[in-house]
């Protein structure tokens, strides 16, 4: 114990007022002699129980429990007179005190008519209890029991003074390995490579740690190799000391905990190769800390040091919390540098452990699944069907078109429109064709008048030619007449009109030969099939097929394949063939033009060839591509 906590605790001693029952007279000179001494808790202890027996009259016996930090049980500090005597019997007492957090005076039957009495009294901290005081005095009065309650309550002052000191102590030693921790962590994320941090990270824990060398390692499986070693850029991983390195991180691995040499403590492990490495190197201490990273331990974190003191236990704590704190970090770098092939072996190897393992019931759950799976698809048959997109077509389909140039003069269908035969379709004016037509029947009637004249005087030449014009004319009149009667378009046939709608174009001029409307039947279609060219070879004429279409999505329409054209056309950068459908049967819902899928059955194969046959096709034909 330092001298300026010893002053602290007389002061407080002082100001309590504690100063006139505590003082010491010449028969305890010695006695606080050795207390202001103290260089130890137990020389601490032994002395201030002594100068505190010493203050209360007839006692017969004292004993000092202390809290022991690592699992929070009390232990004896200090024992008075004799060190070697059993205080046992003063345990329940001090257990009381300690469990109702305040002064006990019990009583106890003594040979005599009197009775002796048993004295307890607590150690509290803000609110934590450090310890409690326990004396067993000789037998007197209630007035001198409270006295010697009081005098232990002001001596305790010295103790309470103590363990806050430590405890300021223990609280600002762990910020300071807390702020060393975070320190060493941004010298890690500083460096983008893992080489390189692992070598900044060795170099900065040598220097605040005082070490000669600093070690770090990584499991490749069967031994430990060293990656980095602090102030040296460059060095054999075959030589004798790395070999010794591998060797003791090997020895830590294999435990999953720190190793610390020389051993300190009963229950302090001792590691051979730790052993062996401190002989060879000259070291007089090392500890070393596994590197974990998701639950498993994959490196080592391996200190020494040649000269000064051993790694005391903050130390070792500090090296324990670096081991935690660096181990991701310094995994995720190592993880970010590796090859895809490095990747795709431990994925392998995670997979494996995850599926042989004695852990992830969940995917050896999926993995007997996905077998059984594979296996009745193996095994089991199905019906395979080639889909396409596909278009409804009329078996027949005309077209009406315009009969000679002229204009538009009624049109009472549109596209869509049910119409029977010889129904109106549309008509073209007529009254220039009538005009003309006038004109011709006029020129006819005057050649005639004239070829009569020319008849009755025998005018042979002249009658030759008037004959002529009077053919012309009535020629004339015959195309005329045609023509008038081809101006109203009629339906060839009973159907539905498929495209045209000229209500919009009345009184326009149409061209010779424009077609003006197309129209199917409605009792004889025709299915086209778009199909790719990847399912082109497995389709023959006369299979079997059902067609969905959108207009009719309930409806099931079957057909058979009637004709392969063997043309293709590029759509959507795939390759399709024209494949024309027959139907067995209409409904009075289709039309023409309506697009679905439609799916021709090839026949019986197994499910895993109907689901993977495209994708090995793709890979053979991929294969034969990058063949020389």
């Amino acid at each position: 114990m330092s001298s300026t906590e010893i002053e602290r605790a007389i002061e407080f001693e002082r100001t309590a007022g504690a100063s006139q029952q505590f003082a010491a007279g010449d028969a305890e000179a010695a006695t606080w002699a050795a207390f202001v001494a103290a260089r130890s808790l137990d020389q601490f202890y032994a002395s201030w129980l002594a100068i505190l027996c010493a203050q209360i009259e007839h006692v017969l016996g004292a004993l000092l429990l202390t809290r022991a930090e690592p699992d929070n049980t009390y232990v004896p500090g200090a024992i008075w007179p004799d060190v070697t005597r059993d205080m046992a019997y003063l345990a329940p007492t001090a257990q009381r005190a300690l469990t109702e957090r305040q002064g006990v005076v019990e009583h106890a039957e003594a040979a005599g008519a009197q009775r002796g009495a048993r004295v307890a009294y607590p150690v509290e901290v803000a609110g934590a209890l450090h310890g409690a005081v326990v004396l067993d005095l000789a037998p007197r009065a209630e007035r001198e029991l409270q006295r010697a309650l009081r005098l232990i309550h002001w001596g305790t002052a010295w103790l309470v003074d103590l363990f806050r000191q430590r405890e300021f102590e223990q609280r600002q030693a762990a910020i300071d390995r807390l702020a060393l921790a975070t320190e060493l962590v941004a010298t890690a994320v500083q460096e983008k490579r893992f080489r390189a941090a692992a070598l900044a990270l060795s170099n900065d824990i040598a220097r605040r740690l005082s070490c000669e060398r600093v070690s770090i390692g990584a499991d490749r499986g069967t031994h430990c190799r060293v990656l980095a070693i602090s102030h040296t850029a460059m060095f054999d991983a075959k030589s004798s000391l790395a070999r010794r390195i591998g060797e003791a991180m090997d020895e830590t691995l294999d435990l999953g905990t720190a190793y610390v040499h020389p051993a300190q403590g009963d229950d302090a492990l001792t590691g051979a190769s730790h052993a062996a490495l401190a002989q060879e190197a000259g070291d007089t201490a090392i500890v070393s800390t596994p590197l974990s990273a998701h639950g498993q331990d994959w490196g080592v974190l391996l200190l020494e040091r040649k000269r000064g003191d051993a790694f005391d236990a903050p130390a070792v704590e500090l090296v324990r919390t670096l081991g935690l704190l660096l181990g991701p970090l310094l995994d995720l770098k190592r993880d970010n540098e590796r090859g895809i092939p490095r990747r795709a072996w431990d994925g392998t190897v995670a997979l494996v452990r995850a599926l042989f393992g004695p852990r992830h019931p969940g995917w050896k759950l999926l993995a007997t699944v996905a077998v059984l799976l594979l296996l009745f698809l193996s095994l089991a048959d199905g019906e395979h069907r080639v889909a396409a997109k596909t278009v409804v077509e009329g078996e027949l389909q005309r077209a009406a078109v315009a009969p000679f140039e002229g204009y538009l003069a009624e049109s009472p269908v549109r596209a869509g429109d049910v119409v029977k035969e010889g129904e109106l379709l549309a008509r073209l004016d007529q009254r220039d064709l009538e005009l003309e037509r006038t004109k011709w029947e006029a020129e006819r009637e005057q050649h005639l008048r004239k070829y009569r004249q020319a008849l009755a005087a025998r005018d042979r030449p002249n009658m030759n030619v008037l004959g002529a014009q009077v053919n012309q004319a009535e020629a004339q009149l015959q195309l005329i007449n045609e023509k008038l009667a081809r101006a109203r378009i009629s339906a060839p046939f009973d159907g539905v009109v498929v495209s045209g709608d000229l209500s919009q174009l009345l009184g326009t001029p149409v061209e010779q030969g424009k077609i003006l409307f197309e129209i199917a039947p409605l009792d004889a279609y025709r299915v086209i099939l778009k199909l790719d060219e990847r399912d082109i070879a497995h389709v023959a004429v006369g299979q079997k097929g059902e067609l969905a279409l959108s207009g009719i999505p309930g409806a099931r329409l079957p057909f058979s394949v009637a004709r392969i054209t063997p043309v293709s056309s590029a759509e959507e950068g795939r390759n399709y063939f024209r494949v024309e459908a027959s139907m067995a049967a209409g409904s009075e819902r289709l039309r023409p033009g309506m697009e679905g899928v439609g799916k021709v059955s090839i026949g019986e194969r197994r499910l895993i060839w109907i689901w993977t046959h495209h994708l090995v096709d793709w890979l053979r034909l991929a294969f034969w591509t990058w063949m020389p």
